[in-house]
């Protein structure tokens, strides 16, 4: 299914795309034949994975990448500006850019609560609606894959988050069926905090430990595992799936601790 040249002929934005999942989605994308355009609001890292992507062997110059604050329309339609004069067009919009940090609800100020929200909810339909309105809903196609977090059971010290993702799943699900007439493909991705990304890294190995322990597959994500699932999404082999999110999470989120798992597999595992 991911054969070379998959992607071939095909521009693919992500955003968040200078480190962690953003990076290891579009560093298989570009594997795979695409011309890729990243942003964040980190020059250095976006220099660095510029640098890499555009290094990848058997592929002529196709990488741009820009610094873009998606909480910012203004900003937001600069980069689309910047992307379609350079790349001509897009087929494929992978919203991985985000962040949050922990805090308690009774101690969350409204600033706090209003910069993750801006960041997770109204950035992801900033560059959505941008990108849509100017590149795929003329063409009549499009991908788009909305990268969130598994938040079924709710995200206790990160409620701003939990709410933020939980939005993007549902306008995940509304733009699926309000765009389905324009050909695009609407689905989301939700790793788990289980995932050893730079996301996580910032909590430190205390946190992620406890993730592994509640953890069925009693291990740790990996990056590619999930960009595995992204590229699927995004490309032309995902024909009938829409609307749909897809837990990359080890089987934690389905998880209540009721049934004991053991550490060591057992044969055949």
């Amino acid at each position: 299914m991911f054969a070379p040249g998959l992607f071939a002929g095909q521009v693919a934005v992500v955003t968040g795309g200078g480190s962690g999942i953003g990076l290891a989605t579009a560093r298989e994308l570009r594997s795979l034949g695409a011309r890729i355009a990243i942003c964040g609001r980190n020059e250095a890292k976006l220099e660095a994975a510029a640098a890499e992507l555009a290094a990848a062997p058997g592929l002529d110059d196709g990488v741009f990448a820009a610094r873009c604050d998606i909480r910012e329309p203004e900003e937001v339609g600069r980069y689309v500006d910047q992307v379609l004069e350079r790349m001509g067009g897009v087929d494929v919009l992978v919203n991985n850019a985000g962040g949050q940090f922990p805090a308690p609800a009774e101690v969350m100020s409204p600033r706090g609560w209003e910069a993750v929200i801006r960041n997770n909810l109204n950035g992801t339909f900033y560059v959505t609606r941008e990108l849509a309105t100017r590149a795929m809903i003329p063409r009549r196609s499009g991908r788009i894959v909305n990268v969130t977090a598994t938040v079924v059971r709710g995200f206790p010290g990160m409620a701003h988050t939990g709410a933020a993702r939980a939005g993007v799943e549902n306008l995940t699900m509304s733009l699926a069926v309000e765009w389905a007439r324009h050909g695009i493909r609407v689905n989301a991705v939700a790793p788990g905090n289980n995932i050893r990304s730079s996301g996580t890294a910032q909590y430190g190995e205390g946190p992620l430990e406890l993730a592994r322990q509640a953890t069925p597959l009693k291990r740790l994500g990996q990056v590619d595992e999930v960009a595995r699932v992204i590229v699927f999404l995004a490309s032309a082999r995902n024909d009938f799936v829409t609307g749909s999110v897809f837990r990359v999470d080890g089987g934690q989120s389905i998880w209540g601790d009721i049934w004991p798992v053991d550490e060591e597999p057992r044969e055949g595992a």
